[in-house]
């Protein structure tokens, strides 16, 4: 049960930085990797990578929270 609740913990909090980080325009636009390959900070600055990315993070979510319904569902 303890292993399961850190699944979640970690599913929803993955979920929600990958859903507000990209908007965020300080840690997003401002990295290492884009500052190292020029030509990589125009895909990083892409509004369609960054909603593939905040996509990925309602996902990530979803998985936590599918994974924490059993536990409010199972039988006593």
């Amino acid at each position: 049960m303890l292993r399961r609740l850190v699944m979640v913990a970690y599913f929803v909090e993955a979920g929600l930085l990958l859903m507000v980080l990209p908007w965020y325009g300080e840690y997003w636009d401002r990295n290492y990797f884009a500052a190292m390959w020029p030509a990589l900070r125009f895909v990083l600055t892409n509004h369609f990578v960054r909603g593939a990315v905040s996509g990925l993070g309602v996902l990530n979510l979803f998985a936590g929270l599918f994974t924490l319904a059993p536990m409010f569902t199972a039988p006593e």
